[in-house]
């Protein structure tokens, strides 16, 4: 037998109207006939196409609601018989059941629901029954059905009827088949994650509709996709496409700009994930040239953010370094014409949009899940260890730096001083190697750290990174503390004039 079929019947039954017309005009320009359902059915009608109702073909009523229409052996029938398997022949023709060849469905806005902030009501009654039902009925009997499941496939199936008058091959059926069981297997994992808020059963989910491949993974004989709505959190005006580690470092320097949102102008340079240059000051110009004074050879390359719009003057200083992406929340219109002048920048628009609030990651042969660190550590919130309490100045340089350090990878010291990043010491397996790091890195960019600050993200487990941080100068330290030994570092800092002051919060960044 032929996989070409020609199809002579549909079955209609959608929630979202938007675009269905010209699929129902061809539908009936081709004399395939249609069943429908409610108001998909006078929808139809309301276009002149003679449509017949489901309860015609089942003798029954849609009853509870509107909960039961399609719920019916005649259209399950229909749908579901093998049309070279006698039995199944003999079975239609004995209970004159009507061969169904197109299933037209779409589910109810479960998920638009949910984030509506419904009532609970509300949101169980657009959990989808029948629809759910005809998309895996279709689906599974591919060889003779072709199921179209979503309003995002109509355009592609209104071709294909144009380009074919009616007729599907088994790849194109088996091709909207795999859709359709994308469609009901997200639908279901979003069911049972709002079922199953609070973890009681111990089982991860997780699914997203869209992917885009990448030229390739975190180096080049690694393949590599991204799986999301990119453009909901971005507006993206020019240059190449992100690569796997540009969105790493993209989705670090939005985290980390977060910590700064609404504050006074901030600009911050990434690379490799961590801040290399941060500052913030009262024009987001200054701010932006002293974040790269910060490391302006680490800064090549790199990742730029800013929190409040880039100018002219901004833009014109950033057009001097060779950097892979900037992100602002705006560009003014000479910006943004000259930092287009580097035909492969990416100039990315941030929009206002919520981040997930848990972060996921692959471990052995499963994932870990964990809630996003949410906590920034805040002046209220401090414990003040050492009689010599922190002047304003010190207080403030000690939040900005503690809001970096957060942000960067473990063990990290951070080194700050006049709202301006002066080193960090990233990712050591010894928080004494961090810090001599970010000391040694201070030095060689001819920062005088006489009155810097140090914050680390988490406790010193001996007094020695407090000595070797007040014989460099420094002459404030937060830390969360908890430490067994906290008090010989706490002891080393009231006798040399060294502030401490504990958070009481751990910020591993691993």
């Amino acid at each position: 037998m032929s996989n070409l079929k020609q199809a002579k019947s549909a079955l209609i039954s959608v929630f979202s109207k938007e675009g269905l017309a010209p699929i129902a005009k061809k539908l009936n320009d081709l004399g395939i006939t249609i069943y429908s359902t409610g108001g998909t059915e006078k929808f139809i009608k309301d276009l002149g196409i003679e449509v017949i109702p489901v309860e015609d073909v089942t003798s029954y009523p849609s009853i509870l609601g509107g909960r039961v229409k399609t719920l019916h052996p005649k259209v399950f029938g229909g749908i579901l018989n093998r049309q070279d398997n006698e039995s199944d022949v003999s079975e239609i023709e004995k209970f004159e059941i009507p061969q169904i060849d197109i299933v037209i469905v779409d589910l109810y806005p479960f998920e638009k629901t949910v984030a509506s902030g419904a009532s609970e009501q509300d949101i169980i009654e657009k959990i989808d029954i029948g629809g759910i039902s005809l998309i895996r009925a279709a689906a599974k009997n591919f060889k003779d059905v072709i199921c179209v499941s979503s309003v995002n496939d109509y355009q592609e199936f209104e071709g294909l009827l144009n380009e074919k008058n009616g007729e599907t091959s088994l790849a194109d059926r088996k091709r909207f088949a795999a859709k359709a069981f994308n469609i009901s297997s997200h639908y279901d994992t979003a069911i049972f994650n709002y079922f199953n808020t609070d973890t009681e059963i111990p089982a991860y989910k997780e699914s997203i509709l869209t992917g885009k491949a990448l030229r390739y993974g975190e180096n080049p004989h690694q393949k590599g996709t991204f799986y999301g709505e990119f453009d909901e959190l971005f507006d993206k005006l020019h240059g190449k496409e992100l690569s796997y580690n540009n969105l790493l470092d993209v989705d670090a320097a939005v985290n980390l700009m977060n910590e700064f949102k609404g504050d006074a102008p901030t600009f911050a340079i990434l690379k490799h994930n961590n801040a290399c240059g941060l500052a913030q000051r009262d024009s987001i110009y200054q701010a932006y040239v002293d974040a790269l004074a910060g490391d302006p050879v680490s800064a090549f390359g790199g990742i730029l953010i800013s929190n409040v719009e880039i100018d002219k003057a901004t833009a014109e200083e950033i057009h001097k370094l060779f950097c892979e992406v900037v992100i602002a929340p705006s560009f003014s219109s000479e910006a943004e014409e000259i930092l287009k002048g580097k035909k492969n920048r990416i100039l990315l628009v941030q929009k206002e949009t919520a981040l997930p609030e848990s972060q996921v990651r692959t471990c052995l042969n499963g994932v870990l899940v964990q809630d996003k660190d949410n906590i920034t550590d805040a002046a209220e919130n401090l414990t003040f260890a050492t009689e010599n309490k922190p002047s304003d100045k010190e207080l403030s340089d000690m939040i900005f730096a503690s809001k970096i350090c957060k942000h960067t990878k473990s063990n990290t010291i951070v080194l700050a001083k006049n709202k301006q990043l002066f080193a960090s010491g990233t990712g050591q397996t010894s928080r004494v190697d961090a810090l001599r790091q970010s000391i040694e890195k201070a030095n060689s960019f001819n920062f005088d750290l006489k009155g810097a600050v140090m914050a680390s993200d988490a406790f010193f487990p001996f007094p020695d990174c407090v000595e070797i941080a007040g014989n460099a100068g420094i002459s404030a330290v937060i830390q969360p503390g908890g430490s067994i030994k906290d008090k010989e570092s706490i002891d080393y800092c009231s006798q040399n004039n060294i502030a401490m002051v504990l958070t009481g919060t751990r910020h591993f960044k691993h």
